[in-house]
């Protein structure tokens, strides 16, 4: 395979990532541009940051955009892939209706395709990472909120309107934290959001009856409180982080029951929280699922931390343009 150099947009609610990529046999990520989105800035102003910054990665590669092949953007949903259009993200203010493939076609000339970041995840991991040689496998985001990206059969399956793989909806109890607009949800349970949340409400509730709480001391201030600082005091023994970390470790299993259940895997890949607290999640999950799943389809099907680490929303842009690239 001849060298092709790929371009990808991995656009967020917090930052955006420009990444310039050397494929042939493999990725290689040569350059990196990173800046913030910003929710009070206007769409039009990080398209016209994109724009620029476009132009200043390509040219301090000593490349020009005409040796661009593709043009890979990985965003949140809702989306419309097939016309490359943004449908207002919870996560970024103001972006309805833009039809970012358009846009950057009509710019640079060059092929541009859109994907949700889930399933741009799943892809990464299918190609480059942990999935590499499977034909069924399920792609966990596992951060703010939790979604699938979904490769069936050796291709993403994106569903009728690009909804495929909204497992965070999915009801795990009558009652629990809320996640994705719903009490006892999945996200709710198994998010950085959900297992910061139940951490603020059991330290509220231990002060509250008097009692003393080793990782927080006082009511005030819980801002602090994020999945890693609850890791990190449930590694130093804290009953109460113990007991977020085995609550979300029940729901992880549970969820992933279903999931292996109805779409009978042979790999489960799972991101962020899980990769970095996997220690503190995967031997009690692993209970629930040999409780709940059944054992024909769970003894199939392997459940591991997403390969590509940290690194793997940079992948997961160029993977969008790899993919169309290669018909994967």
């Amino acid at each position: 395979m001849s060298c092709n150099y790929l371009l990808g947009y991995d656009i967020g609610g917090t930052k955006t990532a420009i990444v310039l990529g050397k494929y042939d046999d493999n990725i290689e990520i040569l350059s990196r541009i990173q800046f913030p989105t910003g929710a009070e800035n206007s769409p039009q102003y990080t398209l016209d940051l994109l724009e620029n910054k476009t132009n200043e990665i390509v040219y301090n590669a000593g490349l020009s955009i005409n040796d661009i092949l593709s043009i890979g953007i990985s965003c949140g949903g809702p989306l419309d892939s097939r016309r490359g259009v943004i449908l207002g993200p919870p996560n970024l203010p103001g972006w309805d209706e833009i039809h970012i493939t358009e846009y950057f076609t009509n710019k640079f000339k060059v092929p541009v395709y859109l994907q949700n970041d889930a399933n741009a995840c799943a892809l990464a991991e299918h190609k480059w990472g942990a999935g590499c040689g499977t034909s069924n496998m399920i792609f966990l985001t596992f951060g703010t909120g939790i979604g699938a990206g979904l490769i069936l059969n050796g291709s993403l399956y994106a569903g009728t309107n690009d909804m495929a793989g909204e497992a965070g909806h999915i009801r795990l109890a009558e009652s629990g934290p809320m996640g994705y607009g719903k009490h006892g949800s999945f996200e709710g349970f198994c998010s950085g959001s959900g297992i910061a949340n139940e951490a603020k409400k059991r330290i509220r509730k231990e002060l509250q009856l008097a009692r003393g709480v080793n990782f927080h001391p006082e009511t005030e201030n819980l801002d602090h409180i994020d999945a890693h600082s609850v890791a990190v005091a449930a590694r130093n023994g804290d009953p109460i982080a113990i007991a977020v970390y085995d609550q979300t470790a029940e729901y992880l299993g549970r969820g992933l029951s279903i999931l292996i259940d109805i779409l009978n895997p042979e790999l489960i890949v799972i991101g962020s929280i899980f990769v970095r607290a996997h220690d503190l999640l995967w031997e009690r999950a692993k209970l629930f699922i040999e409780q709940e799943a059944l054992s024909i389809s769970s003894n199939m099907c392997r459940v591991v931390p997403a390969a590509l680490g940290e690194v793997l929303g940079d992948y997961a842009a160029l993977s969008v343009g790899a993919a169309v690239l290669n018909q994967t």
